[in-house]
């Protein structure tokens, strides 16, 4: 089901894959290339992380959207935990609220050991898409 999401050539390059997303909620899964860990072997970027999170909320938005819809990352706040040292990475990402055009999120990221390495909140708008856009990522 997610095949065509997860071949999006910003996702193989990074390392993440899209595995489950329903009823406002989202799980992801990081197993970082080596060309995105610095200064660190193993390690990603903070940036990665950061990158893994707001992917993988936006797409706990995108389950409560009503077609013709998709939503935009206004703000985020993330807190780094601990080193990410024992990938993979996974994510979970769950829809707190939705009010009219604006939805809030919230994740985490777990190591291999399931120890927490960042955890994050988020407020997304939602657009309508106009009927000729081709930006539907549903």
């Amino acid at each position: 089901m997610f095949d065509p999401i997860n071949s999006n050539p910003l996702y193989q390059t990074l390392g993440i894959r899209i595995e489950e997303a329903a009823e406002g909620r989202a799980r992801s899964i990081l197993a970082p290339r080596p060309e995105v860990c610095w200064p660190y072997p193993n390690q990603p970027h903070g940036g990665i992380l950061f990158t893994l999170m707001d992917t993988t909320m936006g797409w706990a938005v995108n389950t409560a959207l009503e077609p013709g819809h998709n939503c935009t990352t206004i703000d985020c706040s993330i807190q780094y935990l601990s080193p990410a040292q024992k990938g993979p990475f996974h994510c979970q990402a769950t829809l707190v609220r939705q009010t009219g055009r604006m939805a809030f999120v919230r994740a985490e990221i777990l190591d291999s050991h399931r120890t927490i390495v960042a955890s994050a909140q988020a407020v997304f708008r939602i657009i309508r898409l106009k009927p000729s856009s081709s930006h539907s990522i549903t």
